[in-house]
């Protein structure tokens, strides 16, 4: 997702695992929307990595679920996101309006801080608004 790479750094392959022996990334975050599509899309994902069907030498940091929608999750959503959790580490992040648009938020969620941190990384100043 591009405005978590504005925000976060890294490098957005888009649909598709990078591949370490190519010289790209092989710390990833798995990045999907909370919307039913997007919750399956991660599982599916996250089989591809357990059957050895992503490229050899990856190491998911995280699932990062970002709210496809502002307010509460269905509880069947919820109930899909629990499933992710037992199968790796989740973190969200919260609906931002501001992206819709394409415009900087004031301010960033306190998740970025735990975002970069796992990235080892400084959340960039163009993300968001001082």
């Amino acid at each position: 997702m591009t405005s978590l790479v504005e925000v976060l750094g890294g490098t957005d392959v888009g649909a598709r695992w990078p591949d370490p022996a190519r010289g790209e990334p092989r710390r990833v975050l798995l990045v999907a929307r909370t919307s039913a599509r997007g919750l399956a899309s991660a599982s599916q994902a996250l089989g591809a990595l357990r059957d050895g069907r992503a490229p050899q030498g990856l190491e998911l940091l995280a699932v990062v679920l970002v709210a496809d929608a502002p307010g509460r999750l269905p509880l069947g959503l919820l109930r899909r996101i629990r499933v992710l959790r037992s199968a790796a580490r989740v973190l969200r992040v919260p609906w931002i309006p501001a992206w819709r648009t394409g415009g900087t938020p004031r301010a960033l969620p306190r998740q970025f801080d735990r975002l970069a941190e796992l990235m080892g990384s400084e959340l960039h100043a163009e993300g968001a608004m001082p």
